[in-house]
């Protein structure tokens, strides 16, 4: 078993302590469902969730040093079963490092309702080296035929972070990690779904890069330093462009320039006329207007996730079908938030902090008392309710429910709609 510190303990000088304080001020309710163990070796998975046209949600798992899954999660049974075992479609039997340990994509849904996703690396352990990874690979699956398509891998010995299919062109936009600190390597390519070919437009640096697209179906990714790269199909042409936001270069403070680059969650609207952004430990919302400008990216901010937080962090975010922006917001010392924002709104508004409804819907402990490994990301306060620790992914569903990915164990929790008003 990997024994390696996953995602949200790399980044040491951005982690929030999840020391929960006793009580929660504005209580959520949210009901917890387990995803399969089989799926999982330390009971993490990552960004990787996302509603198909089918109704059906879909999410990626971390089995490190064995294989990785994409989970199908029907909301109207409340089941889950493997839709993708990575490794069986790539026709391999590799472990240790070498195995596709996880989907860390954002996944992505075509117009023809395929899921897009793609597999990545785990942690080397002792004795291991980089190279025996050898590299990641671009898939998408199709929920009506129940057909899986791997493509090449794009960057020897790197995984896959971002697949942003752009099926009318006929292609995918990829970003790939060779997870390398303080700066990363992440190739941003061009894929031709029908050949299998790439075109390589440049390595960006910035690790855990979203690839967003405009209206005019041109996209976009963020480049150590600050700037976007944009790439035009049209005229296949790459520009690099600077970003403003509030009408200045961004701020040090914004997070959004970091010398060494800092996980930025984008999503684009269902229109794709317009980008918001949240830096992970930033504390803020921004806009950008994908139709203000040909010659930069023009971004403002929208005020803080939570205004009275000495100090955040926000791995989770999305836009929903109907353009609203959902967060979750574990606020240092305290608890996580649900946070959301609707065109028109003067600030994100925080909706309450999350506690599982169903507190029994997994075993916590062996038959003889022990606490099971793997299973402390859920805290029992002191009058009674459990609530959820670490968050990876969130999701809205065209049925107005929000959905967000937690681990340890790995877990989908549910808020529905009619706690959200």
């Amino acid at each position: 078993m990997n024994t390696s510190l996953p995602l949200f303990l790399a980044f040491l000088a951005t982690q929030i302590a999840a020391k929960p304080s006793a009580s929660l001020k504005n209580p959520l309710p949210a009901k917890a469902y387990r995803v399969p163990k089989e799926t999982v070796s330390e009971e993490s998975g990552y960004f990787s969730i996302i509603e198909g046209k089918n109704g059906k949600l879909y999410l990626g798992t971390a089995k490190y040093g064995s294989n990785a899954y994409l989970v199908e999660f029907d909301l109207r049974e409340e089941t889950m079963g493997i839709a993708v075992d990575a490794h069986k479609e790539i026709g391999t039997k590799a472990t240790g490092f070498a195995a596709q340990a996880k989907i860390h994509t954002r996944n992505n849904v075509g117009e023809s309702g395929k899921i897009y996703f793609g597999t990545k690396q785990g942690y080397p352990q002792k004795g291991e080296v980089r190279k025996s990874y050898l590299g990641g690979y671009p898939m998408w699956y199709d929920p009506a035929t129940g057909k899986t398509q791997v493509y090449p891998i794009p960057i020897k010995h790197q995984g896959i972070i971002s697949v942003t299919p752009d099926e009318s062109r006929g292609i995918a936009y990829l970003s790939t990690c060779s997870d390398e600190r303080p700066v990363e390597s992440a190739h941003f390519l061009v894929l031709d779904l029908e050949t299998g070919h790439y075109r390589h437009l440049m390595d960006c640096r910035h690790m855990y890069a979203f690839i967003a697209l405009d209206h005019k179906g041109r996209a976009y990714h963020p480049v150590l330093g600050g700037d976007i790269a944009r790439y035009d199909p049209n005229e296949k042409k790459l520009s690099l462009i600077p970003q403003t936001i509030d009408g200045k270069p961004p701020t040090p403070e914004s997070l959004l320039a970091h010398e060494n680059s800092h996980p930025i969650n984008w999503d684009f609207t269902p229109d794709r006329k317009s980008l918001y952004a949240i830096a992970m430990s930033g504390n803020q919302l921004y806009h950008y207007d994908l139709m203000a400008s040909e010659k930069a990216m023009r971004g403002e901010s929208l005020g803080k996730l939570l205004p009275h937080a000495a100090q955040t962090d926000c791995r989770a975010m999305c836009v929903g079908p109907t353009g609203t922006v959902w967060a979750v917001v574990l606020e240092k010392g305290k608890h996580l938030h649900l946070v959301s924002y609707r065109k028109g709104d003067q600030a994100p508004r925080d909706h309450g902090e999350l506690f599982v409804s169903n507190p029994e819907y997994t075993p916590f402990k062996d038959p003889t008392g022990k606490a099971l490994p793997w299973h402390h990301g859920m805290k029992t306060l002191p009058n009674g309710k459990m609530t959820p620790l670490y968050h990876m992914g969130v999701c809205e569903a065209r049925n107005g429910s929000v959905y967000v990915t937690v681990i340890y164990p790995f877990t989908v929790i549910k808020i529905e709609r009619k706690d959200l008003q």
